[in-house]
């Protein structure tokens, strides 16, 4: 499944909460904020068994070709079961609330205050995306 919304207005302080249900068999998903396709702040990739990655969470960002990549372990997802997250930033750091309540954190390499683009990629259901 894809899917995108443009013109979105997410900024500095807001919250957005994206619930959804990863499909069974599920080897990866991901929710990109940024700009554009090409201009990408935030990808956020839970990796069931992708790229050499096993039950891991990879974050990202994309700005004239990809960044350094940041692994976190914790990893609660589970294949064809439901998930809430949420995710507030400023322009130095994007926070991440996890399923199950655990926080992650990646930094806001952009230093921007305003967003208008999310794009979900993978097997994965969303159920609905919030900002408030």
């Amino acid at each position: 499944m894809v899917f995108t919304i443009k013109d979105m207005s997410f900024k500095a302080g807001m919250e957005m909460k994206i619930s959804g249900k990863v499909k069974p068999g599920c080897d990866a998903f991901s929710i990109n904020i940024g700009h554009d396709d090409d201009a990408i702040a935030l990808h956020f990739n839970p990796r069931f068994n992708a790229h050499g990655d096993s039950n891991t969470i990879v974050c990202n960002s994309k700005q004239g070709g990809w960044g350094s990549e940041h692994r976190e372990h914790c990893f609660p997802f589970q294949q064809g079961e439901e998930f809430k997250l949420s995710i507030t930033f400023n322009n130095e750091t994007f926070y991440i609330k996890l399923p199950e309540g655990t926080m992650m954190s990646f930094p806001n390499r952009f230093g921007d205050d305003a967003f208008s683009h999310v794009h979900v990629k993978g097997d994965v259901k969303i159920i609905s995306v919030k900002a408030k």
